[in-house]
Formats: structure tokens, sequence, C-alpha cells
């Protein structure tokens, strides 16, 4: 329940519906205010434009990625790696079942990387945040294995969010002695995964992947499109996230 909760009020908070709702409330109260109804529904649209654009989405990103580097095992030493899992590709046609979605595979294909330079054991850790029958650290520990090889030893399955994540890491990798981490997500989501597993008890190797890049800038990056509409939910998504565990803390 908490898992539905929480992404029904993010509909809400993100964009496009954050948006639309804001152009409808300023359709409806045009006649009554007419300026604020007008300010609204520009506002909400020239806001929708900009958070369509691959330029803006992309910058907003970077903001997000800022801090993060890619990490240098040589100098950055660390006891175990933690992956992070990244959704479920439901009912795979050609698989006969549930397996990573296309955001997991990125960051077990950098965990991989990690494991065969360092030797350091790997944990995966995911839960059934929508019920499906095989959790995402299941799954994951079944593509790191049968796919690219690597073995995993820990799989932490119950947990349904970034926070239950470290926590329940935490509890399993404790028992072994193990607090210094790699920890393997996506760029953008570094900063608010580090402040989860930092809270959680772990001195946090940030071992990010999938930058956000692009090939060359040019007119393309400057017209509305889904993947740019995309970009920016996901940054205002990994802000509020950002903010609501600074509050609890």
């Amino acid at each position: 329940m908490s898992w539905f909760v929480t992404n029904l009020v993010s509909a809400f908070l993100l964009p496009p519906l954050n948006l639309l709702l804001a152009a409808l409330v300023g359709l409806l109260i045009a006649r009554s205010y007419p300026r604020l109804g007008r300010a609204l529904l520009i506002g909400s649209l020239v806001l929708l434009w900009l958070c369509s654009t691959p330029y803006f989405a992309e910058g907003t990103l970077h903001l997000l990625e800022g801090p993060a580097k890619a990490v240098d095992t040589q100098v950055q030493p660390a006891d175990a790696i933690v992956v992070l899992g990244g959704g479920t590709y439901f009912h795979a046609p050609e698989y006969g079942t549930d397996t990573v979605s296309e955001a997991t595979l990125v960051r077990l294909r950098y965990a991989a990387k990690l494991q065969r330079e360092t030797g350091k054991p790997i944990l995966v850790t995911g839960g059934k945040p929508l019920g499906n029958d095989l959790s995402e650290a299941h799954q994951m520990q079944a593509v790191l294995e049968q796919e690219f090889k690597v073995p995993v030893r820990w799989a932490e399955d119950a947990s349904d969010n970034t926070l239950e994540n470290a926590r329940y890491s935490y509890q399993l990798l404790q028992k072994a002695g193990i607090k210094r981490i790699y920890l393997v997500t996506h760029a953008w989501h570094m900063p608010r995964s580090i402040l989860a597993f930092q809270s959680a008890g772990f001195d946090v190797v940030p071992a990010p992947t999938a930058f956000t890049t692009h090939y060359q800038t040019g007119l393309p990056r400057f017209i509305p499109r889904a993947e740019g509409l995309y970009g920016s939910k996901i940054f205002m998504h990994e802000i509020i996230g950002l903010l609501w565990y600074r509050l609890k803390s």
C-alpha cells in the first residue's frame, strides 16, 4: 500500500499531470479571475514545453549528476558491491518470465565490470513493489550469474524503495562485517541513494553509471519530445525525494 500511495502522490506532483492540472485550473477560473487564469494557463503550457525539451531535461539531470564521478577502484577501495534494482520487464515473451528492465540491466552490466576488476562480492537489492512473482533481486541475480557469469553472494528481496534497499542491505552486510561499499546505480539517482545508504550506516563509495550524455547540440534538442518529458520527470522525482529525505532526517 505504501508503494501505491507514494506513486499516486508522485503522479500529481510530477509532469505532465501537475502542469495539466494547473492548466485546467487556469481554464476553470478564467472567467472569475481572468489575469490569474491566463497566467496559470500560459505558465503551465510554457513549462510543459520546457520540460519536454531534451536540452532543458538533460540540463536538469546534469545538475543531479554534477557531484558524481566515475569510481577509481585503485584509490577508492570497498569491501562489497551493492546494486540497486531499477524495475522489472514484466511477462517478457522472449524469456518466458519476468526479467530485469533496461534500467536495471545497465546497472548490472557495470556491476559485473566492477566485480571483475575488484573481485569483491555482490549484493543485489530489490523486492516486489508491484506484486510480481519474482523479486527484482532474484531477477538481477539470474542475469548476473547466467548471462554475465558473475557470482552474487547476497540477494535482498524484501525492499520496495531506496530507503528500504539501504536498510535491509545493511542488515545483511552487517552480519558479514561489511560497512564500506561500492554503490551502483544511475548517476542521476546517486545523490538520493547516497543519503539513504549513509543514513542506514554504510560508508559509501559512489559507483555511478549511465551518465546523461549526448552526441551534439542541434535543433532537435530544442524541440519537445517524449524523452525530454521523461528526463524532467526523473529530475523532479529525485528533487522531491531528496527534500523528503532531508525533512525525515
